[in-house]
């Protein structure tokens, strides 16, 4: 077994700095300090874009530079390159591009040709992010390539909404379709249970235009298993690292960001995603989310995100490759070392873990699963070489403990209130104390 006190064999290019990239607002973020952190450690300049220069990863000591943005940016794609590009000049040599939202993984490969004068990036086709990202596009790839995902239909009109209201089982999922949706006109604020025909109409009742949402099919908690898997593939599609895991709570529980995340030995999975990714031609860092159905034995892709996912530091190989630092040793060059999984490995996301738990707890959904490999040790996301770089886990105590103690309590006030009106909360939706959960 690896030790984990010591610093990796690999050694990267501290000549090529790295710029992480990214477009949404989300200020409290471990994922972003994960490949500031993955990087910074072994001697790669490490510049970020953030919001303020008080977000957590604005105050690393491993963060070489800042490029504060307003968030008025993403609403014009132009403005964006040209400030890419601005960022370029002021580096003053290439850098490597690291894509932590999907807006931003599609920025980059649409416009490689630009961008690429000031950063190295994965040779991929520059359509495909933006279909592997729309919800319409990657069920059009996983149909083609006979990958199983849940049922989905794409409602165009209100018509459409009142036919399907009719036809569908509930509760089923809403979500938005494509990327800069949920930046410029959400049709849902997030993922979304929706619990009858009835709720449907209400909760669309304002749109004309429903391009823009989809509704999938619900796999109960009861019956389900949450994985993923991240890896990294080289220039001939070929998954050169990949890592799987197992979601064990979420925040919000059942749908939302991982909170405790768990290495998994499962090669069926590893192979489906790796033939996958070299059937689309798919090039870089991805991160795939599949969801296990007990009632008829099969792994559905729920989402694939064409860049780094934010609990990829659960995954690295035995001498510490994580699929950061492999896409900087391939854009700089170098060779990507083979390498077995550490299996070990447990990430908890500290600002999320403790409300996920309590909010589990009371949606009384499923136990976790338990680990899988023996010495299993726990890393936290935040708080994982935080001795030498302490100043994010203050930043995100003072900006998201509030948040998240107001969002325990509002869930145990609702339930609360459920007791009273006789009904309980099962996963994401609700049913009656005398049944049924459609």
């Amino acid at each position: 077994m690896a030790d984990r006190n010591r610093m990796p064999a690999v050694r990267l290019d501290t000549s090529v700095p790295a710029l992480l990239v990214r477009i949404g607002r989300y200020p409290v973020h471990a994922g972003t300090l994960g490949v500031v952190r993955s990087l910074g450690r072994l001697g790669v300049p490490v510049y970020a874009i953030t919001e303020d220069r008080l977000t957590p990863i604005a105050l690393s000591r491993h963060v070489a530079g800042r490029f504060v943005w307003s968030g008025s940016e993403w609403h014009d794609t132009g403005l964006l390159v040209e400030n890419l590009c601005a960022i370029g000049r002021k580096l003053g040599r290439p850098a490597v591009a690291v894509a932590t939202d999907d807006e931003a993984a599609v920025l980059l490969a649409e416009h490689a040709a630009v961008l690429a004068e000031h950063f190295l990036l994965p040779g991929v086709t520059p359509s495909l992010p933006r279909r592997l990202a729309s919800k319409r596009g990657l069920y059009e790839l996983c149909t083609a390539h006979d990958v199983p995902t849940p049922r989905t239909v794409f409602p165009s009109s209100r018509e459409d909404l009142l036919a399907l209201a009719g036809e569908l089982t509930f509760p089923v999922v809403a979500k938005n379709v494509a990327p800069w949706t949920r930046l410029r006109a959400p049709a849902v604020p997030t993922t979304t249970l929706v619990s009858s025909g009835r709720e449907l109409l209400d909760r669309f009742a304002g749109l004309d235009d429903l391009s823009g949402v989809l509704l999938q099919e619900y796999i109960p908690h009861e019956h389900a298993e949450d994985w993923f898997v991240h890896a990294y593939c080289d220039e001939g599609s070929s998954a050169a690292l990949s890592f799987v895991g197992r979601k064990a709570y979420a925040w919000p529980p059942g749908r939302g960001c991982t909170a405790d995340a768990r290495a998994a030995h499962n090669p069926a999975l590893s192979d489906l995603t790796a033939r996958f990714c070299k059937e689309i031609g798919y090039r870089g860092v991805n991160d795939l989310d599949w969801r296990y159905d007990r009632r008829d034995g099969r792994f559905k892709l729920v989402d694939f995100n064409p860049r780094v996912g934010a609990q990829f530091r659960f995954g690295q190989t035995e001498d510490g490759v994580d699929v950061v630092r492999a896409l900087h040793l391939a854009m700089t060059g170098r060779t990507v070392p083979a390498g077995a999984q550490d299996y070990s490995r447990r990430l908890i996301v500290e600002n999320l873990y403790v409300p996920a738990r309590v909010l589990h707890r009371l949606a009384r959904l499923p136990a976790a699963p338990r680990s899988q490999a023996p010495g299993v040790r726990s890393h936290g996301a935040w708080l994982e070489a935080s001795g030498t770089d302490p100043l994010p886990v203050l930043a995100m105590v003072l900006r998201f403990g509030g948040q998240a103690l107001a969002s325990v309590l509002r869930q145990a006030y609702r339930r609360v209130r459920l007791r009273r009106t006789g009904r309980t909360q099962t996963g994401n939706g609700f049913r009656s104390r005398a049944g049924g959960g459609r």
